[in-house]
């Protein structure tokens, strides 16, 4: 009776134990990826371009910016990087865009950091005609993105005088992110130099840009998945943002041709990516088209959305306690990260 008994009992546990094991691989399992974007501020070599008005960044400049320093800033801006995403994703960004660098080859240079030289990073870059010579660009791991296309596309704009205005080029790369056709368009919009109404117009003439170039890309690629990243100089509720781009905060009911940007949520929370006067801006993003925002059966989708802005890239005290902390401020060198926050966002894939 007590073995009649051992058996039932026994029996039962293997049948609790396959339900489990069957409950448990029922469960959805997702990969996840992650996408950042990054204003690096003001990564200048130390040589003195003569094309450029980057005389203040060398040696001998208003800086003082030495070898020494230069060297500093790339490591601290390669530790960042290789955090972003860590705690969740394992690893650092799968795609990163880039703004405010010099050229090519102060990407090379941070790419080839102990950080991140062994992380599989490539690159795409072109230089823009910026009267102080910095530009935009794209890194992405070789495992997870492989590039098919890519175009610097021009931004012309004339001041009051009919003079033309130089700044960045929009950066547009194609390319399968795994099994998903992905297109990325990597900005950084013209300033608030001059007051924010008076430059309006320039970052308004940025959006249309965009907004023509999504149109371009859905007659070539109709189901085509579209991120909009960058440093917009304009905060998610601004009229660029929300009426040219046609951007919402939420996901749900969104028409075709409308974006959902995550970013929208976190600032009416308060949150930024740079500090000015007191104030929390947030204006670097993160944009999706509408076929990326919610679930969708074999490819990526959004997951959520954040701001990274750990202990060690805060400033801890002073005026500015609470900001990024930057590599100089009021001229004085602090060797710390830059001005603005990361931004990133995670997408997920439901693994059959």
């Amino acid at each position: 009776m007590k073995n009649k008994t051992g058996l039932i009992c026994w029996g039962f546990a293997i049948v609790f134990t396959a339900a489990s094991v069957a409950q448990q691989e029922s469960k959805p399992r997702y990969r996840v990826r992650t996408i950042a974007f990054y204003n690096l501020e003001n990564l200048f070599d130390i040589s003195n371009d003569s094309l450029t008005f980057d005389d203040d960044r060398t040696p001998g400049g208003k800086y003082r910016w030495t070898a020494k320093r230069y060297r500093r800033k790339i490591g601290n801006l390669a530790t960042a990087i290789s955090l972003i995403g860590q705690g969740t994703r394992g690893s650092g960004p799968d795609i990163i865009g880039l703004c405010e660098l010099e050229n090519e080859q102060v990407i090379r240079d941070l790419f080839s950091h102990e950080k991140l030289k062994t992380e599989g990073y490539q690159w795409i870059h072109y230089d823009s005609p910026d009267e102080r010579g910095i530009d935009v660009a794209l890194a992405y791991r070789k495992s997870s993105f492989t590039p098919f296309s890519h175009k610097s596309q021009r931004l012309l704009l004339e001041d009051k005088e009919g003079y033309r205005d130089y700044t960045r080029d929009l950066l547009v790369v194609g390319g399968m992110f795994e099994d998903d056709e992905l297109f990325i368009l990597v900005n950084h919009w013209p300033s608030r130099s001059g007051g924010e109404s008076r430059s309006q117009p320039f970052r308004e003439a940025a959006a249309r840009l965009n907004k023509r170039v999504m149109d371009s890309i859905r007659r070539f690629s109709p189901n085509g998945r579209i991120v909009i990243m960058g440093d917009f100089n304009d905060n998610p509720m601004n009229s660029s943002i929300m009426h040219l781009l046609k951007s919402k905060g939420r996901h749900s009911n969104l028409k075709e041709e409308e974006l959902f940007n995550p970013m929208e949520q976190l600032y009416k929370k308060g949150l930024g990516s740079l500090g000015y006067r007191d104030q929390w801006h947030l204006f670097d993003q993160i944009i999706l088209t509408s076929n990326m925002a919610q679930p969708q059966s074999g490819n990526y989708f959004f997951w959520k959305a954040g701001i990274f802005n750990p202990p060690f890239m805060v400033t801890s005290e002073g005026p500015f306690r609470r900001y990024p902390k930057r590599t100089y401020v009021s001229g004085i060198y602090q060797d710390g990260y830059s001005d603005h926050f990361p931004v990133y966002i995670y997408l997920l894939k439901k693994v059959e």
